[in-house]
């Protein structure tokens, strides 16, 4: 049955070593807004506590990326909108959890019946521990989980399940002295080797921040709207990577291409329709247009990019305003 993945491992529960790192990291408070992360910070590190029973984790992996051309061009033309390449097709979350209950099904129709319950970034779990565990890869500096054969461009699924299936070993850390992803880092948000302060990410500050981005990282979000590719466009590893064969996965809405002005011109009844299907529909209107008045604050100036704004500067909302105001004063200036 070839149900999309590239790879599977299977990892047992014990996650001890991981839940210290995980309390640190909460303690400090990088993880800004995510008030989630600390609700289920103790299920995150045992697996067994969110699903009675479970013994093991079975781990698989699918490749996400659409295309692999050279995206610093993009980045530097800041006439163009940088949209997260995970986050130009269709939402992954439906489709990677469909498949994991397939293979679900797939391993019922092997064994009879069994205890399971399928995840695909939708619950506290600790997904890059537990695929590290089951030898998908190694965690790399920026915190995500890197293959040699494949980089890091694929998303994550898991099966908690109560078969006392036999574990897969880990592979080694292959990052060595490279420290690419922390240099590149617009925000300086990766502050040490594995130590990711979110609060600085420029994913988080695009996605799960509600509020206004801090003024003193808008300059440095640049054309970045939804997510940032940066210390996986920078990974040697990813010169490895494969495209995707994935239909859904393919980029809609010229995503890849679209100007700044052309987003920001969208309606409320235009963003809803044309990201039906699409994790960008999950911050909604008003947050696109807040991230997408930071990437005209910090456009070349020109009429058609001062007229976007102007056009904006009555918004309804008091979000999009007041960051429509700072990119106005910013080309002023």
């Amino acid at each position: 049955m070839d149900l999309g993945f590239q790879a599977v491992g299977i990892a047992d529960c014990d996650l001890s070593s991981a839940e210290p790192r995980l309390l640190d990291w909460l303690a400090l408070g990088w993880h800004g807004e995510m008030d989630y992360m600390v609700r289920h910070a103790a299920r995150r590190a045992r697996p067994a506590e969110l699903v009675p029973g479970t013994l093991r984790a079975i781990c698989c992996r699918m490749n996400y990326a659409a295309a692999l051309e050279d995206e610093w061009p993009v980045l530097a033309d800041r006439r163009r909108a940088y949209i997260a390449r995970y986050a130009r097709g269709r939402d992954y979350h439906k489709l990677l959890r469909t498949r994991m209950q397939k293979l679900a099904e797939h391993i019922g129709a092997a064994v009879g019946k069994f205890s399971y319950r399928a995840f695909a970034d939708s619950a506290p779990v600790l997904e890059v521990e537990l695929a590290a565990k089951a030898g998908l890869g190694w965690r790399g500096k920026h915190t995500l989980l890197l293959d040699r054969d494949a980089g890091s461009w694929f998303f994550l699924g898991e099966l908690y399940t109560d078969l006392p299936l036999p574990v897969d070993a880990p592979v080694s850390d292959h990052c060595g002295s490279c420290e690419k992803c922390i240099e590149v880092c617009p925000t300086q948000a990766i502050r040490a080797p594995y130590r990711l302060d979110a609060r600085r990410c420029i994913s988080y500050l695009t996605i799960e921040l509600k509020g206004a981005i801090p003024e003193e990282l808008r300059p440095l979000v640049g054309n970045r709207v939804y997510g940032c590719d940066d210390c996986q466009l920078v990974c040697p590893w990813n010169s490895f990577a494969r495209a995707t064969n994935e239909p859904d996965f393919a980029v809609r809405n010229g995503l890849d291409a679209a100007t700044l002005v052309e987003l920001f011109a969208w309606s409320a009844q235009q963003f809803d329709a044309r990201m039906a299907g699409s994790a960008i529909r999950r911050i909604g209107y008003e947050r696109w247009l807040r991230n997408l008045a930071v990437g005209l604050g910090n456009a070349a100036s020109s009429p058609e990019v001062i007229g976007a704004l102007r056009a904006r500067a009555d918004d309804t909302s008091a979000l999009v305003r007041e960051h429509v105001r700072w990119a106005l004063r910013r080309h002023a200036a």
